[in-house]
Parts: structure tokens; C-alpha cells; sequence
């Protein structure tokens, strides 16, 4: 059993393979967090925790008398607010009367078979593992809130997800002003904070800092998950590397406006609280109703590789659900960066034609195929092909693709709309716009108002009509600005800080239903590249455009920081032109690919300009891909450099799950005259085992893993290397 109730001591107790969560129900009956970290087995966790008299912490009214006892100094599980812990807190919500207080404790627990799911929210499934959950119910006497508080205990995977719904019981309706997921305290120690913090075209750049006394606030309120912060951080001891060091990882499963805060506080005890952003946040919470927050995915690791490793295994075999999370992703061709929206149909097939030639197995028509859209400031939500472009209709096109052996792929926004369209026309109250208010625009493009039904039941009816009528099998879906003047013209003034939560329940629902209805799809999701790049979109869709910059070195640092916590499978890296249409830069075909094949494998670039020898390296890396991409979405990750070496060289390795097979790649950034050797120690490969290093000599595991491998001498403009590293038989 995973969950137990000590009834002596009041413990409740989650195990999981080497893990141990414990928490414990007080005399005044507040719900205490004691302990997370490796397994403690049977011992109780309560003891290392003394009480003193702190100043100016004040003390519960039934422990007036006791100044020794303070919320301000107790490690919580979910805070009260308002009632002497002067901390972050979790909820805050107003009553009638105008009061805002709330004490939570313990009123009961339930332990259940099997994971919970959460209504309108995407969350972990347990496929076939031994899961359970543990429900404890917290209420407030005075304003009859309750909370219940779930885990879901993941046993092999070393995962514990948490969510809480906040119930009112009452009979008079109160606001929610925050709704936070998690609380976790960590009494002691000193912790690192890592986040991964970008911008368009450069997401997810780790930054590792020391925390500060004071609050460290990681957010967005961009309407998504966002380019610039991702909802997910790590704390990690100040002596934590890749191989060892506790270190805590914690990730919301949500795609919308979130916030993650962590205060160092007076006496040195770290607290991180992660939810919804609550700026412009308020939800009316009727009598008899309930509200839950997002799911928050929680691991404890020793060492920075095993809590990628285990994020790696529950995104991909419990989060993600399309029917390609383990199977084979076709290489595509997108025709974006080969002709923008300037092409014809001539030109498509073109392109078509030498991709079939080259082995490619799916053709992606990107934007510009619909009405009114040579560039991007029309056409968007009018979804009829253009029949200037397409004359003979995107049917025909579809068709003359697929006789030249391809499969067909369409890129859709179907969130936005031009204000020159015919659906803005029609519906100008289906966008968000503030009243009275000019909106600020970004690529003269609106928001649909997703809150709404009737604009799901359009959406849906649109782009049903298009996978019913066409042979499409992948749809890359985009996104392309945040969310501004968020105002819905269909609901009352006093419910319009629900606007941004109900945007993405409503996002949420139509993605179920177009997914449950079309399951042998593969949808793509991408918001600007890598600004929606979260386990909330990764339910729905099991890869992510992961950056709109194509530069392969940007991307390096780009995929490396999107390691930290997502699997290979999910990202979705394409070859593109030299130089390259961001950066500039020039690089070879060779470099391009390696850092391309880390994933999910496609081009992007104008194929009828390759010369011969182009063509024949193309052929050559699309069977090396299809080798083995079953290693790299399947096996694990182990990185071999950090930001320190970043500025040299990049390196990492992926390992089978059975070990026999290795895969060793290199990029170098900055080649060295005269310079040190490069090398490496491997990891994950079977000690005893004797492995063959791409051909050149033979060795066993335990000693690549001890004495390393030294990579030969790699010069020139950002050379790459890639070699197979296989048992003998």
C-alpha cells in the first residue's frame, strides 16, 4: 500500500519506490506537512520539529496560552489566510460580509483505489500503473468553505500529483481571490532556485540562483503558459549536480495564466506555493458548488538526471494520451520556411515531389492556404482554402499529395480571428475586447472568447468539417499573441475575473472533444513555437512545436533547458535552411540534423534548392532517424554537459531502457586552436557488458562510465558528431 493512516500518531504516510511523504494532524487539528525526501520506512517524522516563543508570531486563540505554537512557524499543507501565518498563503476568498479570514483544518481523509481525475481539467492517468489517492477535507467553521485536498500517488514512478477543490458549503455565495494547487514546505536546509525563463524564439533558458530572503515570484499573465516563464521550477540543494543532491521538482498541468511563489522566510524555512495566477482573478463560488485547481506533478530525486527521468516517464506514459504517445511519428516536410505565404499549388507539389524522393512521409501545409491570407493581417477564423492558391480545392491538393506516396498534414489557428474576416464581421462580440476600448493588437489578429460555447460549437463544427472532408492526418494547431482586454460579451460584469480560467476550460473541452472524435490524428500544438509548451497541452497533444527558432545552435540551449522536465517525444525539432532565417547563422546539414534528432523529426526548408549531395545526406539521416528513434523517444536522457561547458560544446546521450544501445551526439560551439581534449564520462549503460563505440574499438560499460571516452578532434563551424554505441553479442 502506497497511502497509510498511522491512527497513534495521526500520520498520514505516502511511499512511493523511494520516497516517503509524511503528514500529520495536529491537536488543533491542522493539517502539518513533516517531511518528503528518500524513504523513511516506518520512522516517524515529527521529531526533528521544536516549538519556540518567536516574537511577534502570533498564537491561535486555543493556544493563547501556549506562545510556543505559531501558524507562522508551522510547516503547512495547505494554509490557512488571514489568521496569524503571515507567509504566502494558498486560498484567499470574500465573504458577504465583507471578511476574507479562513482557518482550515482537518475533518476527514478517504484512501482510494486508482487516480482521481479532475472535471474539465487535464490530469495524470494511471495506465495500468498501482496508483492510489488520498482525499483529506479541510473546513473553515466560520465561513463553511472546505477544501479537500487530493494526492495521487504514482508508487513506481516516484510522482505524487496534487490538486484541491474548495467547496462552499454555505448558503451565501462567496469570491474566490486565489486557488493555488500545492503548498510545500521545507523547513530546513538551503535551496537553489531553478527556472526556466524566456522570450519568443528563446524559451526555456535555465537559471539556477540562490534563494534570497523574500518571495521569488515565477509567472505569467499572458493569457498562456507562456514563452517567458514556464510552470515549472526545481529547489535543489545548493551542492546538487546531475547525479546527486536532493532536489524537488514541481509542474502545473496547466497551459493558462499561473504563478509559482517561494519565500525564504525569518527563519530560514523555504516555502513554495503553486497555482493560478490570482491577478484579476475572482470566481464566484455559488452555495452547493466547487471549484479545482490545476494539477500540479510533484517528484523528489537524488540528483538533477533522475528528476528528469522520472518527469520523462510520467509525461510520456501518463499524461500525454494520443495514440502516438509510443508509437512512431512520421518526418515531415513544412512548408513554411520554404515559401511563407507566398506559393502555389505548383510549387507545393514541387516540394511534395522531392520529399517523397528523399523518404520524408508527411507533407504540412502551413499558413496561407485559406481565403484573404497573404499575410497575417486577414483571413483568420474564415477556414475556406483559397482558390487562388488552391484552384482545384484543398481536396484535390491533398490528393495529388498522397499519390506521390505522402501523407498530409494543415496548419490551423483556430483561437484567433482577423478583424478583417468574415467571422469578425458576423461576431464581432466573439472576440475578447474591452467595452468602450480600442484592444492592443498583435499581428492585427483578436482572441476568440473560448468561455464561450457557441464559439466552441463553431470551432468544432469547422474544424470537423475539415478532418471529415479531407484526408488530413496531423494538424498543427497555433497560437499566435497573448491574451489582452479579456473581457467575455457573454457573461455578467461581476464574473469577468473567471474570463482567463474559463478561456482554457473551454480550450480544454474543445480539444476532447476533437480528439476523442478524430483519435488517429496527431496534433501538434504550438503557440508561437514554444510559448504553450506544458503538460496541460501535452495531454492533448503529444508533441510541441518547441521554438520558432530554427537556428540549431539557439536550440541547443533552447532543447536543453525543455530536457529539464519534458521527454524527447514531445518536442518537435525540424532541419531548416543555411544560413538560417532567425539568426542568420551558417551550418552544416550534418549539425542540423544532430540537434534535429533529439525528438520529433522533420524539415523545414525548401527542398527543390538542395544540390545532389544535400539530397543524398538527407537520405541517409531520415534512415538514421527511423534507426533509431525508437532510443531517443523511448530510451533515457542523460546530459554530459552543463551551462558551464554550454559556451564550448553541447553533449548528451540517450540509453535503450534495456541498456544495449547507446547514443552518444556532440555539437561543438566554440572550437579551440591547440585546445583541451573533449571528454566525457557515460552513463546508464550495463557495467559488464562490453559495447562497441561507433566501430572503433570495444569496451565495458563500467569503464566508458569510469574512464570516459574522448571525442577526436572537431573543428570547423560548429561541427557535430553522433555515434553509435551498441553491446556485442
Amino acid at each position: 500500500m502506497s497511502i497509510r493512516f498511522n491512527e497513534e500518531t495521526r500520520q498520514l504516510i505516502l511511499e512511493t519506490r523511494k520516497t516517503s511523504y509524511q503528514m500529520k494532524i495536529d491537536e488543533l487539528g491542522y493539517l502539518k506537512h513533516l517531511y518528503y525526501g528518500p524513504s523513511a520506512g516506518t520512522w516517524n517524522m515529527d521529531y526533528p520539529f521544536r516549538t519556540y516563543d518567536r516574537g511577534f508570531s502570533g498564537n491561535p486563540y486555543d493556544m493563547r496560552d501556549n506562545r510556543a505554537y505559531s501558524l507562522d512557524s508551522m510547516p503547512q499543507e495547505y494554509t490557512s489566510y488571514g489568521v496569524g501565518d503571515f507567509r504566502i498563503n494558498t486560498i484567499t476568498a470574500s465573504y458577504p460580509d465583507g471578511s476574507r479570514c479562513a482557518e482550515y483544518r482537518y475533518i476527514s481523509h478517504e484512501i482510494r483505489e486508482g487516480k482521481y481525475s479532475i472535471p474539465g481539467l487535464p490530469s495524470a492517468y494511471d495506465n495500468g500503473d498501482t496508483v492510489q489517492t488520498l482525499v483529506v477535507t479541510l473546513g473553515d467553521t466560520a465561513s463553511n468553505i472546505r477544501v479537500r485536498l487530493y494526492y495521487g500517488v504514482f508508487e513506481e514512478k516516484d510522482i505524487i500529483t496534487r490538486t484541491a477543490e474548495i467547496i462552499n458549503g454555505g448558503e451565501e455565495t462567496v469570491w474566490l481571490r486565489k486557488a493555488a494547487s500545492v503548498c510545500l514546505d521545507l523547513p530546513f536546509g538551503k535551496w537553489d532556485l531553478i527556472h526556466f525563463h524566456g522570450r519568443h524564439c528563446m524559451e526555456r533558458q535555465p537559471e539556477r540562483v540562490p534563494l534570497f530572503h523574500g518571495i521569488h515570484t515565477i509567472s505569467s499573465g499572458r493569457g498562456m503558459s507562456s514563452h517567458q516563464h514556464n510552470p515549472f521550477v526545481i529547489l535543489c540543494d545548493r551542492k546538487t549536480t546531475e547525479d546527486s543532491g536532493a532536489c524537488y521538482g514541481m509542474m502545473m498541468m496547466y497551459s493558462g495564466n499561473h504563478k509559482t511563489e517561494i519565500e525564504l522566510d525569518q527563519f530560514d524555512s523555504v516555502r513554495a506555493v503553486m497555482g493560478l495566477n490570482d491577478e484579476r482573478f475572482r470566481w464566484e463560488l455559488e452555495p452547493g458548488t466547487s471549484f479545482f485547481t490545476p494539477e500540479v506533478i510533484l517528484t523528489y530525486a537524488d540528483g538533477l538526471t533522475e528528476m528528469s527521468h522520472n518527469y520523462h516517464r510520467i509525461i510520456q506514459n501518463n499524461v500525454v494520451s494520443s495514440r502516438y504517445r509510443n508509437s512512431h511519428r512520421p518526418v515531415l516536410i513544412n512548408n513554411w520556411e520554404a515559401t511563407y505565404f507566398d506559393f502555389t499549388e505548383e510549387k507545393l507539389l514541387e516540394i511534395a515531389e522531392k520529399a517523397a524522393d528523399l523518404g520524408i512521409e508527411l507533407f504540412v501545409l502551413d499558413d496561407g492556404w485559406f481565403r484573404n491570407r497573404n499575410d497575417d493581417n486577414a483571413g483568420l477564423g474564415d477556414w475556406t482554402p483559397d482558390e487562388h492558391k488552391l484552384p482545384e480545392g484543398l481536396g484535390r491538393l491533398i490528393e495529388k499529395i498522397k499519390e506521390k506516396g505522402l501523407a498530409f498534414g494543415l496548419w490551423i489557428e483556430p483561437e484567433m480571428v482577423s478583424e478583417d474576416s468574415d467571422l469578425y464581421r458576423a461576431h464581432p462580440d466573439w472576440a475578447l475586447t474591452a467595452p468602450g476600448r480600442a484592444p492592443m493588437m498583435a499581428r492585427n489578429q483578436l482572441v476568440l472568447d473560448l468561455s464561450r460555447s457557441d464559439v466552441r460549437d463553431y470551432l468544432f463544427e469547422t474544424i470537423s468539417g475539415l478532418l471529415e472532408n479531407n484526408d488530413i492526418r496531423y494538424i498543427k494547431w497555433d497560437f499566435n499573441r497573448p491574451l489582452s482586454d479579456v473581457y467575455s460579451h457573454s457573461i455578467s460584469a461581476e464574473r469577468q475575473g473567471e474570463v482567463p480560467h474559463r478561456y482554457y476550460l473551454g480550450l480544454y473541452e474543445l480539444y476532447d472533444r476533437l480528439t476523442s472524435a478524430f483519435p488517429d490524428v496527431l496534433f501538434e500544438g504550438c503557440a508561437g513555437g514554444g510559448g504553450r509548451f506544458d503538460a496541460g497541452m501535452l495531454y492533448y497533444s503529444p508533441q510541441i512545436w518547441c521554438s520558432d527558432n530554427t537556428d540549431p545552435i539557439s536550440r541547443l540551449k533552447i532543447q536543453y533547458g525543455t530536457s529539464f522536465g519534458y521527454p524527447a517525444g514531445t518536442v518537435s525539432a525540424h532541419v531548416s535552411a543555411s544560413p538560417n532565417h532567425q539568426t542568420g547563422r551558417r551550418t552544416t546539414l550534418e549539425t542540423r540534423g544532430t540537434v534535429a534528432m533529439t525528438g520529433a523529426f522533420g524539415y523545414e526548408l525548401d527542398l527543390t534548392k538542395l544540390t545532389d549531395e544535400e539530397c543524398k545526406e538527407i537520405k541517409e539521416q531520415i534512415l538514421r532517424y527511423r534507426d533509431v528513434e525508437s532510443v531517443i523517444r523511448e530510451g533515457k536522457l542523460y546530459r554530459l554537459s552543463g551551462l558551464e561547458e554550454g559556451s564550448r560544446y553541447f553533449c548528451w546521450e540517450y540509453v535503450s531502457e534495456d541498456k544495449n544501445r547507446c547514443l552518444l551526439s556532440i555539437v561543438v560551439t566554440d572550437p579551440l586552436a591547440n585546445g583541451p581534449s573533449i571528454h566525457v564520462k557515460l552513463k546508464g549503460l550495463l557495467p559488464d557488458a562490453v559495447y562497441s563505440v561507433g566501430g572503433e574499438f570495444e569496451c565495458p560499460g563500467s569503464i566508458l562510465m569510469e574512464n570516459g571516452y574522448t571525442f577526436v578532434s572537431l573543428t570547423g563551424d560548429y561541427p557535430a558528431l553522433q555515434i553509435d554505441i551498441c553491446t556485442v553479442s
